[in-house]
């Protein structure tokens, strides 16, 4: 598969204020500048050796379009997109992880592809929002969460197989690109 048939995508890097804390689509938490800047320079240098077109999208979330900025500075076309959004969780959004109670946390995993953690959004929901994604010029590089990267992967390795909590995978790390 040639570099222009596939996503380049990178997961933003580590936000502001965010350890132990449940960060979702509705927590439109900051980057400080250099860690922006930094994984700017690093997709633009990728992008260099792999030819990619100076195109990328982002999420609206700060922790993503903040990256891109710094692209779009140095003559990047940006385009920013809701579906590249992280799961929406509702309710816990931004709260402390054991501030969520157990019980709810363990509906979440007994019905993991469904069930609509803190009343956001189910992961079917992100999973359809995700899979048929296609950036506008048909190409480019995407500044995206780990949640909307993993779902992308789920679906390009197991198809309409449903997740469950045992068999999804950890998100990338922060700054990291896959190939999708």
């Amino acid at each position: 598969m040639s570099s222009e048939a596939r996503l380049w995508v990178w997961r933003h890097p580590r936000p502001e204020a965010a350890a132990g804390r449940c960060i979702g689509a509705g927590s439109d938490l900051t980057v400080h500048w250099r860690r922006a800047k930094r994984l700017a320079r690093k997709i633009q240098k990728a992008a260099r050796r792999q030819r990619l077109p100076h195109i990328v999208y982002s999420s609206p979330l700060r922790r993503c379009a903040s990256v891109a900025a710094w692209l779009k500075a140095w003559g990047w076309r940006h385009h920013v997109d809701a579906a590249l959004l992280e799961l929406d969780f509702g309710e816990w959004e931004g709260k402390p992880w054991f501030t969520i109670a157990k019980a709810e946390v363990d509906a979440w995993v007994q019905d993991f592809a469904n069930h609509a953690p803190g009343g956001g959004e189910s992961l079917t929901q992100l999973l359809e929002r995700a899979g048929p994604w296609q950036p506008s010029a048909g190409h480019g590089v995407v500044i995206s969460h780990g949640g909307w990267m993993l779902a992308r992967r789920w679906l390009a390795e197991h198809g309409q197989q449903i997740p469950t909590a045992a068999n999804w995978s950890k998100p990338p790390r922060y700054g990291e690109c896959w190939q999708l």
